[in-house]
């Protein structure tokens, strides 16, 4: 091969590495993004990251792991805890996005 033609050849296998880097960085901060947009539905009646509401009568949930939070919603979402508005919240995710939602909202250990 002459050497010429090893200039371009260095140059697009750069701009193809790039690319391929900046598509990953962007899907990791969509998920990132979508992982803390469901755990920002929350805030209304929990506070920011669950740290309450004045006057708010809602119970904190940033006391809670990760594993108590997820029981807690599996929990509403059954049916086996009772509630006023949290059943019917639950019942709304599906058991992925409850298990996200724990994990950004919950303790870690």
């Amino acid at each position: 091969m002459r050497v010429k033609y090893l200039k371009p050849i260095l140059v697009a296998g750069t701009l193809i590495g790039l690319s391929q880097w900046s598509g990953l960085s962007f899907a990791q901060s969509a998920e990132q993004l979508y992982n803390r947009s469901l755990a920002a539905t929350c805030a209304n009646c929990h506070g920011t990251d669950g740290k309450g509401v004045v006057d708010g009568g809602m119970p904190l949930i940033n006391n809670l792991t990760s594993q108590e939070m997820l029981a807690k919603l599996k929990a509403y979402k059954s049916g086996a805890l009772e509630g006023t508005i949290m059943p019917q919240l639950a019942k709304g995710y599906t058991d992925e996005q409850l298990t996200t939602i724990a994990n950004q909202l919950g303790k870690k250990q």
